[in-house]
């Protein structure tokens, strides 16, 4: 197939491994909810991770940068083993970019100002130095003329690529994705995913948890599939959806891919 070997040479073209979870359990009181994850995702690949809801796949998302502890095993970012606290776990977390669900923007600043306020407080950057970078994202996410509004002033597409802006102006090694389109309207969703798309192709990492299928297919370089704590099969876009090896993501997949 012509396209998976695209995606084989794309893969082949990624750089070194940027986070790595080694043996990462986590439980919620009784429940075992990530258990034994293994998983690398090197420089420049877009890992998209899918699965039923309640499968680990956002708890998983927010442990690579501790907003969710972990019980035991490692994370490493770029190389750096992840501290559980402290001012080491602050500089590694401004590596980490992340998008939620609901885009936790300040409702009391404009989105100028939302977009600004990283860089100044934690990058040291000078106001009209900060001003000039973050209308630069606020026109590469499409949103530059909503610059002076307020966040309850725009639709929820356009606060989410606010967010977007927002984790892009510290600079991160890796974005990390929790079901970003998921609080939207179906219109609206497009919007985001383009932005997405375009991130993929200009080489930014990213760990996407999704429930869009289409964009697995077109930004992905490889597909994780988890269930109850497990990561089941992992594979490249077309391969997983063509041709999916375990029965828990043919069951999955048949449920949710429309003929």
């Amino acid at each position: 197939m012509e396209h998976s070997g695209s995606a084989t040479a794309a893969n082949s073209r990624l750089g070194k491994p940027l986070v790595e979870l080694k043996g990462v359990n986590k439980h919620f009181g009784e429940l075992h909810v990530l258990k034994d994850i293994d998983l690398t995702v090197r420089r420049g690949e877009v890992l998209v991770v899918i699965g039923p809801s309640g499968s680990g796949k956002s708890t998983l998302c927010r442990a690579i940068n501790r907003l969710e502890t972990i019980d035991d095993g490692t994370i490493h970012i770029d190389g750096q083993l992840l501290p559980e606290e402290g001012k080491g776990l602050a500089q590694l977390r401004a590596d980490v970019g992340m998008v939620f669900q609901s885009f936790n923007l300040f409702a009391h600043k404009t989105v100028l100002q939302n977009v600004m306020l990283g860089p100044i407080k934690a990058r040291g950057l000078k106001t009209a130095a900060a001003k000039e970078e973050a209308m630069g994202l606020l026109d590469r996410v499409g949103v530059a003329n909503q610059s002076h509004k307020m966040p309850a002033q725009l639709s929820g597409g356009q606060q989410q690529r606010v967010a977007i802006a927002r984790a892009l102006a510290m600079r991160p090694k890796v974005m990390l994705f929790d079901e970003p389109t998921s609080a939207l309207d179906p219109e609206m969703i497009n919007e985001v995913l383009d932005v997405m798309v375009q991130l993929a192709s200009e080489g930014m990492t990213m760990v996407v948890v999704t429930h869009e299928m289409g964009f697995a297919r077109k930004a992905a370089h490889r597909v994780v599939f988890m269930d109850d704590g497990l990561i089941v099969e992992e594979a490249e876009p077309e391969k997983f959806f063509t041709d999916p090896t375990s029965e828990r993501a043919q069951d999955f997949l048949s449920k949710i891919l429309t003929h």
